[in-house]
């Protein structure tokens, strides 16, 4: 994140390292300019990587013989088996999915075609919600090959215990879950939470606001030290707790917009059809919550381009969820 623009949680920012781990409560500096340049490599643990190009970021364990990735995020994954190889000459024998967006997994076959050279197959970890997701639209992607049982499961790779922590209300999509490296204290689950930034659109691409914070709850609660979300900066809990205050302070003020303008106000009899009315009212919901919200938070990261479209999409869940 750039020096001028406002640390959330009032981070402590160092120079990214891909030697040095980085201390507990530390962020990035300067990341959005760095990371538009080109892959920034951050050692969070002895064994376990962080890595962000283009805002898309993930990370990966080296193992006495081999590395574990999670996801491979599209567009940049060229650009993470290059920050690999900046740390281990080991092959990437395993892929997790982490969930089934294609904007996080389209660059596998990158790592399935590597696995082939080798002479080996790539092994695909991911839970029985992704796989049967991928199946009913037909995914163009290789599915899991090793196939956890959904929502909670475990497997290991060279002694490190992964486990799985599926929502089982799912706010982002059906199989949106958490992957807990245990014994390193790391927790995996992009698009859960931008850290260091108010809520992206939509929160992340939610498919839906409800349950949105009770899938922050829960990653909240697990044992952990350092969390990946998959865009943003490296996360501590400080930024899950600004998360849930802001989408309280944006509940609120969606809440107080929608009791000073009634929803029949906005119907137009004389209008040739129907279908203006909700998008208005619900505009004019999410025109004010940003304003009334503004002056608190319209400093920090992406406030003016994201906060519109959470705020409609608060609207219509409170008006729906009543």
């Amino acid at each position: 994140m750039s020096a001028e623009v406002a640390s959330t949680i009032g981070a402590t920012y160092v120079q990214p390292s891909a030697t040095q781990a980085l201390t507990p409560g530390n962020k990035v500096a300067d990341l959005y300019a760095t990371n538009m340049a080109g892959p920034v490599v951050q050692r969070l643990t002895e064994r376990t990587y962080w890595v962000e190009a283009f805002n898309y970021q993930t990370i990966f364990y080296v193992g006495d013989d081999a590395v574990l990735l999670f996801d491979a995020p599209e567009g940049i994954s060229p650009m993470v088996a290059g920050a690999i190889a900046q740390v281990t000459d080991k092959p990437v024998t395993h892929v997790v999915y982490s969930h089934y967006h294609a904007d996080h997994i389209a660059d596998v076959g990158i790592f399935v075609d590597a696995a082939k050279e080798r002479g080996q197959e790539l092994t695909i970890v991911g839970t029985a919600k992704t796989l049967e997701k991928m199946q009913l639209v037909g995914s163009q992607y290789p599915v899991p090959t090793e196939v956890l049982a959904w929502p909670n499961a475990q497997f290991t790779f060279e002694g490190l215990t992964v486990e799985v922590h599926g929502f089982e209300w799912a706010a982002h999509t059906d199989d949106h879950s958490a992957w807990l490296l245990k014994e390193e204290g790391v927790v995996h689950s992009p698009d859960l939470i931008n850290p260091d930034q108010p809520p992206f659109w939509r929160f992340a691409g939610n498919e839906r606001f409800l349950f949105s914070a009770e899938n922050l709850r829960q990653v909240r609660d697990l044992e952990w030290t350092f969390l990946s979300g998959g865009h943003g900066n490296v996360g501590y809990r400080e930024d899950i707790d600004f998360d849930l205050a802001f989408m309280e302070d944006l509940v609120a003020a969606v809440g107080e917009s929608m009791g000073r303008n009634d929803f029949m106000s906005f119907i137009d009899p004389n209008a040739n059809a129907h279908t203006g009315f909700l998008a208005a009212w619900i505009d004019k919901i999410a025109t004010e919550a940003v304003n009334a919200l503004r002056p608190k938070y319209g400093n920090l990261y992406g406030y003016e381009d994201a906060t519109k479209p959470n705020a409609e999409m608060v609207a219509f869940s409170m008006f729906e969820h009543r």
